[in-house]
């Protein structure tokens, strides 16, 4: 039987239909808005498997034929890794859903999204993260649900609920908001340097927005959902639980006292070999379940700690942030470059500089996109001291380098005024907490390093919470630990002037507006400080670009004569490009944009052009070379790819008998242009040369 329910959110019809495609999943549901339509499926095995973890597999992918296009791939279909853009929707998704589900609960479970069609005005990641939701309700899948999302746009200082893609291009705020009946659980976007309270309020106005989306939701499992599975939560060995506590108290102190991270996971692997052997195997049948409740007393003691003494792990107050070390221009050969260290967690970032050929080509369900501001984020095993192997960028990778650009994005100079395409790189050197927080501090260095004129410059800082019961604590500049073992990753990105970039998790069932405002003003104050910091090393952009990036430069030919600089196949253009190792761009308007290695090679190839696309005028005299011979007269080129003709009398003051008595082929003369008619055909005097030589 097919069900469909429907609700009208910031002017636009969200409907949900289930019952009509993909039956044999456990929850399956159709989400639409116009001409969008995105089908939603989960599945999960019948059985459980004992992991350590949710096994829980987010998979989001966007159909090009959804928009009536087909893929320019090699093979023309979707194949190989997903898209920047599927990776990062598949983020959106999971982030919100993962608490939700039940301790106890560990059975392979699979969520897949696939935009089936896309009407270019609604992205359709926001009615993907709403059908992940439903199609968890209407499942045998036990969940916490509902969760609903929405995305928050600030037009003319209003804001909008699902904004359009054209309201999107104008908006101050871009933020996508998951939310329960009750509290926000994620938060995800950018702003144009938006101040903390009208960006605390694009989050409640978005929150506020989603009910009807909850309440949708909830009728529709009540109209077809499925009957949820039991899970048995898991039992907890009192005994053993007591015993362990017992035996590690006083090592336990020990361990969340040690400020050092590497030295701290020392003392820890050794309390666990201590503890292991200070208990009786008979208490239990896997040594992991010593190491779990062990794990979960760690958690709680430096929660207590936190909470009840008021002391981190480090010794740090609620609102320090770590020592900060910021040097720039360490890296000879690169155009930018700067080392940021915050306590533990250290960043090597890099900007190159590029011409517009250099921009990276996205294929979409939108079109193709040219990117010019790229930040790549690489997070190798060495900087937490461990093994394991390459494997490309990964998931967490892609969005932390995202979370950076968009940081970053709103103070880069305009392309008319600085038309470089830029690209920063992270090599994460150290990490303990906060490393995508250190790429943006790395990476605004190193902009201003290279000479780009940024309107400010950018930090960031990322918030954690403990709440034990009524009793809230939020921590700036989080450690790695006290992101593992707290409630919340709230990472907070700006100038001076406001924020330009916001990402939150949460591994409770929600924040409220209290606690936000709270980590938004502490935010600010950690910013601002970090901030400082960075100014001592680097006050404001270099004025000059460095040596070894590649010089710009413009010129403005007539766009008649694109046609001689590109030459036939491309062969002018090609040639000009090798011989002076620069890369040339030409415009429909006739602009080219020449970017060169060196001065010399630049104005080398400006006067080549400048040759080529030069207009011959009366009374001008050229230097050229004899081409040809005939018996009136020789053609002579005085521009490349202009010639014209010197007639027999014009060779010389006295009479002429024969052309090669006074000009054989390849010699190289003065001559004047006395004349061009309507064809264009050009008249040459050498005579009319000579006089004015001797005048």
């Amino acid at each position: 039987m097919i069900h469909t329910v429907e609700t009208e959110i910031g002017g636009r019809t969200i409907a949900f239909e289930t019952g009509k495609m993909a039956k044999q999943a456990n929850g399956s549901v159709v989400v639409s808005s116009g001409d969008t339509k995105v089908l939603v499926t989960v599945v999960a095995e019948s059985e459980s498997k004992d992991m350590g973890f949710l096994p829980l597999t987010i998979e989001y992918q966007e159909r090009m034929y959804a928009a009536g296009r087909i893929p320019g791939s090699y093979f023309r279909r979707e194949i190989g890794r997903p898209s920047e853009k599927e990776v990062l929707t598949c983020r959106l998704i999971d982030r919100p859903l993962r608490p939700l589900f039940p301790d106890g609960y560990s059975c392979e479970t699979q969520l897949i999204a696939t935009v089936f069609s896309a009407d270019q005005e609604f992205d359709p990641d926001i009615l993907a993260m709403n059908g992940a939701s439903m199609a968890l309700m209407l499942s045998d899948i036990p969940f916490a649900g509902p969760v609903a999302a929405a995305r928050v746009g600030y037009v003319d200082g209003q804001y909008v609920l699902n904004p359009s893609k054209k309201q999107l291009e104008k908006s101050q705020i871009n933020l996508v908001v998951a939310g329960t009946r009750s509290a926000v659980v994620m938060v995800e976007g950018k702003a144009s340097e938006m101040a903390e309270d009208t960006v605390l309020e694009a989050i409640f106005f978005a929150h506020a927005g989603i009910q009807p989306l909850i309440d949708l939701q909830i009728n529709l499992r009540e109209q077809a959902g499925k009957a949820k599975r039991e899970v048995v939560a898991p039992t907890v060995n009192q005994a053993l639980k007591e015993k362990v506590e017992a035996v590690a108290a006083s090592g336990m102190d020990e361990v969340v006292t040690t400020a050092e991270k590497m030295a701290r996971a020392a003392r820890y692997s050794k309390l666990k070999e201590e503890v292991l052997a200070q208990i009786d195997p008979e208490l239990y049948q896997q040594p992991s379940e010593v190491t779990e409740l062990l794990s979960g007393y760690k958690k709680q003691v430096m929660r207590d700690r936190i909470v009840g003494k008021g002391m981190r792990l480090d010794g740090r107050s609620f609102e320090d942030v770590r020592p900060i070390s910021c040097e720039v221009g360490i890296l000879p050969r690169a155009h930018g470059s700067a080392l940021f260290t915050r306590g533990e967690t250290q960043a090597l970032v890099i900007c190159t500089l590029g011409s517009e050929r250099d921009e990276q080509h996205l294929e979409g369900l939108g079109g193709d996109v040219y990117r010019r501001f790229m930040l790549h984020y690489n997070f190798p095993p060495f900087c937490v001291g461990e093994v394991r192997p390459l494997r490309g960028p990964s998931r967490r990778d892609i969005g932390h380098g995202t979370l950076a650009r968009r940081g970053i994005e709103a103070v880069l100079p305009a392309n008319d005024s600085f038309p470089y395409t830029l690209r920063v790189v992270s090599e994460v050197l150290e990490s303990n907490g906060s490393s995508s927080m250190a790429t943006v501090c790395g990476g605004s260095l190193a902009l201003m390093d290279a000479g780009v004129p940024v309107k400010a410059p950018v930090s960031g800082v990322a918030m954690g919470l403990i709440k034990e019961g009524d009793q809230v604590v939020v921590l700036t500049d989080i450690l790695g630990d006290e992101d593992h073992l707290g409630d919340m990753d709230f990472k907070v990105v700006g100038t001076r002037q406001g924020i330009t970039g916001l990402q939150m998790d949460i591994k409770i069932e929600g924040v409220d507006r209290g606690i936000m405002n709270q980590a938004l003003a502490q935010a600010k104050k950690g910013r601002i400080h970090i901030l400082e910091k960075m100014e001592g090393a680097l006050s404001s952009p270099r004025t000059v670009v460095s040596e070894h990036a590649p010089k710009y430069v413009t010129l403005k030919i007539h766009p008649d004569k694109i046609r001689d600089i590109i030459g036939p196949g491309g062969k002018v253009i090609r040639e000009m490009t090798t011989e002076f190792d620069s890369k040339i761009d030409v415009e429909d308007d006739g602009t080219v944009k020449i970017f060169s290695n060196s001065s010399e090679s630049a104005n080398a190839l400006i006067k080549r052009i400048q040759q080529i696309t030069a207009v011959p005028e009366v009374g001008a005299i050229y230097e050229g070379e004899v081409r040809t011979i005939k018996e009136f007269g020789a053609f002579v080129q005085i521009l490349p790819g202009t010639d014209g003709m010197v007639h027999i009398s014009e060779l010389a003051n006295d009479r002429v008998k024969k052309v090669t008595d006074v000009v054989k082929e390849g010699d190289i003369i003065k001559v004047k242009v006395i004349d061009i008619d309507n064809r264009g055909r050009i008249r040459l005097s050498r005579k009319a040369a000579l006089a004015e030589g001797e005048e």
